[in-house]
């Protein structure tokens, strides 16, 4: 068996896997009756199942007189074993396999809805707010009032060296090209 260091007087998880029923309910309450078997994420004795990190710390399944049977028989020759048992002693230590992990969880569906509806509810305040709070358009605003005011700055030759009154040719009366 390895050594593991103890930090601070405190057991590490690889040592709790050969401490008694109390010390380890006491060091890891959560786990229950769950075997440690590796030092999992950080050292903390808890299950995960993340392709990054293949080899949980503790087992997925708890430690029952038919699981821990047939931990014992697959110390032995493994062409004994029947192909539903290799599953089941898969499914003791690990929940899903990288198939399972990797596979399409239809996540994308809910969040497309999710941005669509908000896109429609954008859309409805902004129809909202037109209608009700917004104040009408100014006067000064038609195209009428803005012609109108285009002919008083020619006429008043307003800014003659860069602005409009550059652009007008006062002797033919129209717009230079």
């Amino acid at each position: 068996m390895r050594s593991c260091q103890c930090v601070n007087n405190e057991p590490t998880a690889c040592q709790s896997a050969v401490l008694g029923q109390e010390a380890r309910d006491k060091i890891h309450p959560r786990i229950g009756n769950r075997e440690i078997v590796g030092f999992g994420i950080n050292g903390s004795a808890s299950y995960f199942d993340i392709p990054e990190i293949p080899f949980p710390a503790i087992r997925f399944k708890e430690s029952t007189g038919e699981n821990l049977a047939l931990l014992d028989k697959q110390a032995a020759d493994w062409k004994t074993l029947t192909l539903q048992e290799k599953k089941d002693l898969y499914r003791i230590s690990f929940c899903q396999t990288y198939a399972e992990m990797h596979a399409p969880t239809g996540d994308w569906k809910r969040i497309i809805s999710f941005f669509l509806m908000s896109c429609s509810l954008t859309g409805w305040i902004i129809i909202w707010m037109k209608l009700y709070v917004y104040p009408p358009v100014p006067h000064s605003l038609t195209q009428e009032w803005q012609d109108a005011m285009l002919e008083k700055m020619i006429a008043q030759r307003v800014n003659p060296i860069e602005g409009v009154s550059s652009q007008y040719d006062y002797e033919n009366e129209r717009w230079k090209n």
